[in-house]
Order: structure tokens, then sequence, then C-alpha cells
């Protein structure tokens, strides 16, 4: 069952080298070189990023939006070999510029850095284990084929994971036609054989940083979730990260993996008592459907001949009755079986993991193996452990009516049978709306089920006519989904549930969202010196230093304009305007960090700025009474700036990917009013 963990998704064969991807699965360092794939220069994977300690942040941009456009791409490659496992393959790349690795379980791609497969951490919790396994297994390797006393093994198949013995090998695996490709090594040579072996619980060397030679692992980055040498600290990337003592977070991801196997190994004992209760019930269906069988022959022989045609139609009833019973149950059977196998496997390989003293190589997996444990109990949902069906059969036969009723003699149905799954729900059209980028839906069932409903689930597609994912899931029948793409229509349609199964689907519904966006400053992100009046239009500031807010709305799509009026300008302020992400900094002016891009201006000329750098000074400012514009391409990935309602300078910045806000930063001697829903600016100057 565990071997299932401990083989390369890509050969098939146990891990040899394993690496750690930023997604937290693992491959071969061979098989690594092989799924190298050339991106084109400039060109970014989707859901990649740098390897190192930021291979983590990629995670927190899909909260930004429901259907960011992150949230969609996959990475591809152009096929051209095929490994035994089915994964395509590639020439080995020898060059690491412009390159990229894409996952063969997730399919999420990362970009290479100039370390390569280097800046992937290794992964020696799983070798470990993989070597303790391939001990277990290597003691007297026999062939697998011999019918009787079977000899010591003299080849083993890599590709069929197959001992033979001479005889057999010859026999059963010559080494032509389809199976010349096949690659036969000495059963010593093959992974299932083993090497040496560390011993379990011998405590392995400390785990050395990838990004600084001979700096052992000490203290654990709480943000990037990856354990971090001082000099990461002191000057790297996690300088101003949480970081917490590395043995303290081994203890407590251990204890809290602990936690979480404790539950499905309660789930799997309750599982492995169904099994037995169903493999019980097969038993006990055969016996009672042929004591019922024998009744009904009984019954029917004695109603003489009218009974005889009938009782062939009855007959058929019953056999069908125990047929769809016994099926019901084998199905169940497999099901669970399938299930408890895989749940047992998986506990297996984390109480192995469990059982490693390697701190840092621990950590490095058990955020992934926690969300895999607790997941795992959500697949045992209520009712999952209860037969479908009771081995009892719920058929009665009436022998009192008169001889003219024989001819309609049928079963009465049980109650406990004849309950159905929630009939489709009708969307209230009258309550369903949409408003800028969010949408209300509204529902009812309009003939109650016979037995109550549970919940509904409502699915929405990806407003390109994708495929449709859940977006809701519960009792109520009221839903509002946000952060929907403007201008876009999207599919919708809901289904209902009970404890008999899932209802069908209604009809679906189409929803339009606002084609230009209507927003707000949002008084929840913004600093607490900024005050908001004129319903969150109007914006001035508390402080002599500047202050940002940002807007309500987010885009990743489309072609947005909007406008800020000023109200008030004292003493000659640079007041910046521009875009941002939902984390830039709140203290300090619109572009000095890297999350945000801005254009500063006075009353004479201005900057645009981003990450603190200042470029393109153009001659020309504001003053009381002047609008200030900004159109967000996301079709070009292009910001613009204008004034009153003119073009100030060239497009200020390209390659504009991901979420943004608008946002502004000013201080008390500045006031301005945000104007939305404004039609785009024609006559645009290039670069």
């Amino acid at each position: 069952m565990m071997d299932e963990e401990l083989k390369c998704p890509v050969c098939g064969s146990l891990f040899k080298d394993p690496i750690l991807l930023p997604c937290s699965h693992n491959v071969c360092l061979a098989c690594a070189r092989n799924i190298i794939v050339q991106t084109p220069e400039g060109e970014t994977p989707p859901h990649s990023r740098a390897s190192g300690n930021s291979d983590y942040d990629y995670l927190d941009m899909d909260k930004m939006s429901m259907y960011s456009e992150t949230d969609s791409g996959y990475g591809s490659y152009t096929p051209c070999i095929k490994s035994p496992n089915g994964v395509r393959v590639f020439p080995p790349t020898l060059v690491h510029r412009h390159c990229s690795i894409t996952c063969p379980l997730c399919h999420r791609s990362v970009s290479l850095d100039e370390r390569g497969l280097r800046g992937f951490p290794r992964n020696r919790l799983l070798e470990a284990i993989v070597s303790r396994y391939q001990q277990s297994r290597s003691a007297n390797v026999k062939c697998q084929l011999c019918d009787r006393n079977p000899v010591d093994a003299t080849v083993m198949c890599e590709q069929c994971d197959v001992f033979y013995c001479t005889p057999c090998q010859q026999r059963c695996h010559p080494s032509r036609g389809p199976l010349a490709k096949h690659r036969l090594v000495p059963p010593t040579q093959s992974p299932a054989a083993g090497g040496q072996q560390m011993p379990a619980g011998t405590i392995r060397k400390q785990g050395t940083c990838a990004d600084h030679d001979m700096e052992n692992f000490s203290m654990y980055c709480v943000n990037c979730k990856t354990p971090v040498c001082m000099k990461c600290l002191e000057g790297g990337n996690h300088g101003s990260h949480d970081v917490k003592p590395l043995a303290a977070m081994w203890k407590q991801h251990k204890c809290q993996l602990s936690q979480a196997l404790n539950g499905v190994s309660d789930k799997a004992k309750d599982a492995k008592e169904f099994l037995m209760q169903l493999k019980n019930m097969l038993q006990q269906i055969q016996e009672n459907g042929v004591e019922f069988e024998a009744c009904l022959v009984a019954q029917c022989d004695a109603l003489i001949e009218a009974l005889t045609r009938q009782k062939a139609k009855l007959l058929t009833k019953v056999t069908k009755e125990r047929e769809y019973k016994l099926k019901v149950v084998r199905d169940q059977i497999t099901h669970c079986t399938i299930k408890l196998r895989q749940t047992t496997g998986m506990m297996e390989y984390c109480l192995e993991v469990i059982k490693e003293n390697d701190p840092s190589g621990f950590l490095q997996i058990s955020d992934a193996l926690i969300k895999r444990v607790t997941s795992s109990q959500d697949q045992w949902v209520k009712g999952a452990l209860e037969p479908k069906v009771g081995p009892e059969f719920d058929l009665t036969l009436n022998t009192d009516p008169l001889l003219q009723n024989i001819l309609q003699l049928d079963f009465v149905q049980s109650k406990v049978e004849s309950a159905t799954v929630p009939p489709a729900p009708l969307l209230q059209l009258e309550k369903c709306c949409t408003r800028n980028n969010s949408s209300t839906l509204a529902w009812r069932v309009t003939v109650p089920p016979s037995n109550p409903i549970e919940g509904y689930i409502l699915e929405l597609d990806d407003g390109n006519g994708g495929q449709y994912r859940e977006v809701y899931v519960g009792k109520e029948t009221v839903c509002t989904v946000d952060g929907l793409h403007f201008n876009s229509s999207y599919n919708a349609r809901v289904k209902a549930y009970n404890s008999t199964g899932v209802g069908p689907y209604s009809k679906t519904v189409v929803l339009k969202t606002s084609d230009v966006a209507w927003f707000t400053f949002d008084p929840t992100s913004a600093h607490r010196d900024i005050v908001l009046t004129n319903e969150n239009q109007t914006v001035s500031c508390n402080s002599y230093d500047d202050r940002v807010v940002l807007g309500t709305a987010a885009f990743s799509k489309g072609v947005h304009y909007w406008e800020l009026r000023v109200d008030r300008y004292d003493n000659h302020p640079d007041p910046a305007f521009g875009v941002a992400r939902i984390n830039t900094m709140k203290d300090m002016m619109l572009g000095k960090d890297d999350k945000a891009w801005a254009m500063y201006v006075d009353n004479n000329r201005s900057w645009f700025m981003h990450n603190n750098s200042h470029t393109n000074r153009a001659e020309g400012g504001i003053s009381k009474g002047a609008t200030v514009g900004i159109l967000l391409d996301l079709n070009k990935h292009t910001l613009t700036f204008f004034i009153n309602k003119e073009q100030h300078g060239p497009v200020a910045f390209e390659n504009l990917e991901g979420v943004f806000m608008p946002a502004v930063s000013i201080n008390r001697n500045v006031q301005v009013t945000l104007l939305t829903g404004m039609e785009v600016p024609k006559n645009i100057k290039q670069q």
C-alpha cells in the first residue's frame, strides 16, 4: 500500500535522489532533468516563481480573486518521448536560462534560476524512507514467476518491476519485440534490492542551506514555510519575515500531523468494521434471497393455476431485487476497499515520516501531509460508512384477496427504498442580479422530496464558457459571489442533495457583470490617518506624511479608467495616483515599494515611480480643480496617466500581470474625490 507513496510519478519506480517541487510533490532528480522544457525568452510559465525561498509565494495570489488570471493557467509542452509511467519526457537540457519544469501531478510550472535543479531542496526524509523500504524487501529475492519452489532471481526488469530466474526470463520476458526496450538489471542493482542502508531512527546530518554553503538550517520562515539559515535572515529575503526556531516548529508540526493521523486512524478502523459488515451482508442477502424465493414458490403453488402465470413475474422481481442489492453492496465494497487502501497507505507513509529525526526535512513536507491527512478525513463523510441497502427483502405478498385479484398481486414497496433524491431547484430570476463584479443568485425547490434536503451546490463557469466549478455549498438558498471579472458573462447552475444522493441541475442562468467599474475608497484597508467622506468617495488625511488608501475594486483583466478630482491643494504637495496590490505599504508614498505603480505630481512637474525608482519626468502639474485620470489596460498590460483629460507623458508602465486595485497617497494638504464609471479615453499615445 505504502509503495504507491514512494514511486516517482514520471518513471513509476521508487524514488531515487528525490527533489521537492514548490507544489510539495516529488520527482527523481534524473526524471526532473527529462521534463525540463525551454521557455521562450521573456515568457513566464503560469504559476511560476523563482526557485528557492519564494517558491510558495504564488499560493497567496489565488486568494486575491476567485477568478484571477493566474487561477486557470497550466504549463504546456510538446511531447517528445513517453516514460514507462506515461508521462511525457524531453531530452536533457544543459542550459537553465529560460527553462521551466512542470509538475507531472498537479501541472503547476516553475521557472528555473541560474542554479537549475539545485535550487530545489532534496527530500532527505523521503529518500531515507525509500531506502528503509528497499532494505525490507531486499532479503532473499526470489523469482516471482516460478510455479513451485521459487529459485533465486537472476535479473529484474525495471519497467515491469518483476524478478525473474533465467528460465522464466527467457520464457516470459524475452529481449525482443515490444520487450526489447526494457532494461534488465541484476537483482542486487535493482531499486527493490536496496543497497547500504541507514538504520531507522539514526540521527542524520543536519540539513544545509542551498543558498549558503556550509550553513545549517536553524530557523523556520513561517511566511515562506521553509527552513532557513542565519545568513538568510541577515541579508536574504527572509529578514522581515516571521521566523521561529526550527526545533519548536518541528515539534509543533509533528504534533499536528499526529493529531490528524489519530482522526484518520479512527475513520480507517470504522471503515474496516464497515467492510466486514458489507461482506457479511453478502451472505445474508444470498440466504434471505433463497429463503424468500422458496416462500414465494410455496405461496404461488397454493393458489393453483390462477397463480402460475403471476408466479413467474414475481420471481423475476425478486431476482432483480436480489441482484440489485448484491450489485449495490459489491460496488460499495469495491469503493470502500479502494478508499481504505489509499488511506492506509497514506497512514503508513505518515507514520514513517514521524519516525524521522530530521527537522528540516520533516518541515519541508509536513504542511502538505497535514493537509492530505485532514482532507482524507473529509472523504468519510456522513453516510459513507452506512450500507446503501439492507439485507432484508422488504417485500410482502398478500394472499388474502379473492381469486379475481390474483393477477393484480405485486410487492409492497419499502418506505426506506422509495426515498428519492431532491428535484432540480428553480432559479428565482426576479431575485437574481449583478452589481459591478458581484452576482447574487436565489433559488427554491418546488416539490419537497421524501427525504429532507441537506444542502445546495452552486456552480459557475470561468466566464469564457469553460468548465464549471463549485463556488458555494450550504443550506442557504441565496448566495452572492464576489471577485468576478468586469464585462464578462458567467453561466450558473445549482443542484440539491440529501441523504439519498445528489439531484439534477437547475436550468442555467447567464450572469452579465458591469461593463465599467463603479467603486469607492475602501475604509477597511486604509491607513488610520486617512479620512473618508461623501460615502467613501472623497479622501483627505490628518498627517503631514503620505498615507495610502485603496479602492474597493480589484482588476485582473479588461480595460478600466477612473479619475480623481483635486478638491484642495495647499503648499504644493506631491500626491501620488496609480494602482497597487492589496498588501502594499500604507504609511509611505505610493510607488515606493514593489507592490505599487504610481505617478506623483506637484504644481509644475511629475514622475512615474515603482519600487522607489523615479522615471520619465514630465512638465506640467496640478492645481485645485484639476483631474487626474488612470487608464489600466490589462489586455495590453499597461498603465497610462492623464491630467485634465490629456495624456500625461508616455505609457507609464508595461508588462503588468496579476490583480490590481486603484490606489492614492496624500497628506493633509490635499483632498481628492473619486470619479468612477468613466469612458475610456481615445487617441492614446504609444511609447
